[in-house]
């Protein structure tokens, strides 16, 4: 039997019983899938292999046009200054302390992007298992902000890995500056539209149909999308992201287009990148070592989040406090993709990918832990 066959039958079998594995475990399906991964790899039913890579790659990008799909920026613009303005200096605390503990703990200079990591797409799973919780509404409000700089961030060094510190770089960050700002441009120019036409989003986009339109524009733009930042040399999870905040803002209407979007990539394609990550993950390489980094990696992001969470200790007090600050300290899709970026880029080597990846899990399992323990039912 060919090995092609063999990491089909392995990825179909992955897929299968994942969900099982994750509700008998308790545990988020994701963790279970790089595990998976990883133990398949181990014993050699996984390998490299272009058309799996590029699976890999798509799924990773369908996530962050999911993540983005939970931005709406009408509803943002709304919120009150107040949280702005805390929310932004909350960000500079959490960025101040990571750039500290770098020159403390004297780690490479990649930390700096991967301490400050924030990302809210294991949030929504926090807000599933309790309800909404004020702390946790302002947490996910904070977050999106705090996603939104951490993709900028992971795109600016993407440009750095590709061109290092050269004329190239900062033409690459003037690019993707104006590209932020023809953004706007759209974004409002098609605000304008709206108002003034506002059966149109209803044509374009209808709720149902027999041919899936919504679903095929959706996709469309995702692959465009995808195009023009690859022309523009410019990181694409940026590009997948912008179309994700477009759908939530400007098709607000169409309630059901998420949970048409979301089965194909958590039933397939972002199942294929966990799986992905987990087979790149060296089992030999698994010492007391490794796992000591990443326990310290892994309390220190926490205890750093934390920290910065008192800046709205008037508002929540301590024990709100505390579990805003553990419901941010969750980056793990952005972590794992900022590794794997370093780690292609040759900047980290076998050991510290594993250690990010280990960190990024352990991370998630320690917060969800945490949370229950802190929370109590009023």
């Amino acid at each position: 039997m060919s090995a092609e066959i063999i990491m089909i039958v392995t990825l179909s079998v992955i897929l299968l019983v994942s969900p099982f594995i994750s509700n008998l475990l308790k545990l988020p399906i994701s963790m279970v899938e790089i595990t998976l991964g990883a133990l398949a790899a181990g014993v050699g039913l996984l390998h490299h292999n272009e058309m799996f890579s590029l699976l890999a790659e798509v799924g990773f990008l369908y996530l962050m046009l999911l993540a983005g799909m939970e931005v709406n920026l009408k509803e943002l613009l709304k919120l009150d200054k107040s949280v702005f303005i805390k929310g932004f200096l909350f960000l500079f605390i959490l960025y101040a302390l990571s750039i500290a503990s770098v020159f403390v703990f004297k780690y490479s200079v990649i930390f700096v992007v991967i301490l400050p990591l924030i990302s809210i797409g294991l949030m929504l799973s926090i807000q599933q298992e309790i309800g909404k919780q004020p702390w946790l509404d302002l947490a996910i409000k904070i977050g999106v902000l705090g996603e939104l700089i951490s993709i900028l961030v992971l795109t600016v060094v993407s440009g750095y890995f590709e061109f290092g510190l050269s004329k190239e770089l900062a033409f690459n960050i003037g690019i993707l500056f104006l590209f932020l700002f023809v953004l706007a441009l759209f974004f409002m120019g098609l605000r304008t539209l709206f108002w003034w036409f506002p059966k149109l989003k209803h044509y374009l986009m209808p709720g149902s149909d027999k041919y899936f339109q919504d679903v095929r524009i959706a996709i469309s733009l995702f692959f465009i999308m995808i195009a023009v930042m690859l022309v523009l040399h410019l990181d694409v999870v940026l590009g997948a992201f912008a179309v994700g905040v477009f759908l939530a803002t400007f098709f607000e209407h169409n309630k059901d287009l998420e949970h048409k979007l979301a089965p194909f990539g958590f039933g397939f394609l972002i199942t294929i990148f966990f799986v992905h990550v987990g087979s790149s993950i060296d089992i030999s390489q698994i010492s007391l070592a490794m796992i000591t980094d990443s326990l310290i990696l892994t309390f220190l992001m926490i205890i750093l989040r934390i920290i910065s969470s008192f800046l709205f200790f008037k508002d929540l007090k301590f024990k709100n406090t505390v579990l805003f600050g553990l419901s941010l300290s969750m980056p793990l899709t952005l972590m794992i993709a900022t590794a794997t970026l370093a780690y292609q880029n040759r900047v980290i080597n076998d050991y510290w990918f594993t250690v990010f990846v280990f960190t990024a899990v352990l991370e998630v399992i320690i917060v969800m832990l945490a949370v229950k323990f802190f929370y109590r039912e009023n």
